[in-house]
């Protein structure tokens, strides 16, 4: 039996600029609708404290009643010992798959930057871009599964955020994507210049992170239990970005 057409929207709301995959449009609406929905909640939390926005330590200050989001951020990177901000774009892919997943999509894709939350009832690609590495071409194989995944990526060399490592490309998967949006950018901050890629990886030795990569220049490393990785050839304009 043919399997259902997928559809793909990119959306931008301020800051926030996904690529949403379903196979029906009103799965798209309600990741649409909880984008817009998060996001009124952290403008209002950040408001009431901007110190939550610019911190790049762990946020130590009371949150009891904090909206989710706020809450799913700081718990995320607090236990990786570094900034709330660090995991909104892998939270705000979560909460946006979620809404997806209770209108009944059984295939749905939240591509937050880099960050991307996935639930898959089929195969599925993942692109791994590493800017001017020559490592290039390379994608994850999902197998289809039946639960949430989060595949997330930091670059100390691509796109706009904040790195204090030297990586192309830190990749980290977790059944969680605020812990694996957090645990990317801890990845990427532990990757020196010329040190052994290796010794990175105990920045995100926690629980729940299942494995991990890291590509630096012509180099890459492998650490825990990944997914197959395969040769794809990977057209840039599906990179999210604004």
């Amino acid at each position: 039996m043919a399997q259902s057409r997928i559809i793909k929207e990119h959306f931008q709301l301020k800051e926030t600029i996904v690529t949403i995959s379903a196979l029906e449009s009103g799965h798209i609406d309600a990741a649409k609708a909880s984008i817009r929905k998060q996001r009124s909640y952290l403008e209002a939390f950040i408001r009431e404290d901007p110190y939550f926005m610019l911190t790049l330590e762990p946020y130590d200050l009371p949150y009891h009643g904090a909206p989710d989001v706020v809450r799913q951020m700081i718990q995320a990177t607090n236990a990786f010992c570094i900034g709330p901000m660090a995991a909104v774009a892998g939270v705000i892919a979560k909460l946006a798959l979620e809404a997806m997943m209770e209108k009944g999509a059984t295939y749905a894709v939240v591509d937050n930057g880099g960050d991307v939350s996935v639930l898959n009832d089929r195969p599925v690609l993942i692109g791994i871009y590493a800017g001017s590495s020559s490592i290039k071409d390379l994608a994850l194989e999902l197998p289809p599964r039946n639960k949430p995944l989060g595949v997330c990526t930091s670059s100390g060399t691509v796109g706009p955020s904040i790195s204090f490592g030297f990586a192309d490309a830190s990749l980290v998967i977790s059944e969680d994507p605020a812990m694996a949006d957090a645990a990317a950018t801890a990845l990427g901050n532990a990757v020196s210049a010329d040190g052994p890629l290796g010794d990175c990886f105990k920045a995100v030795e926690k629980q729940g992170i299942e494995g991990a990569l890291v590509i630096r220049g012509d180099k890459l490393a492998l650490w825990g239990d990944l997914p197959k990785i395969t040769r794809a050839k990977l057209d840039p304009g599906l990179i999210t970005r604004a």
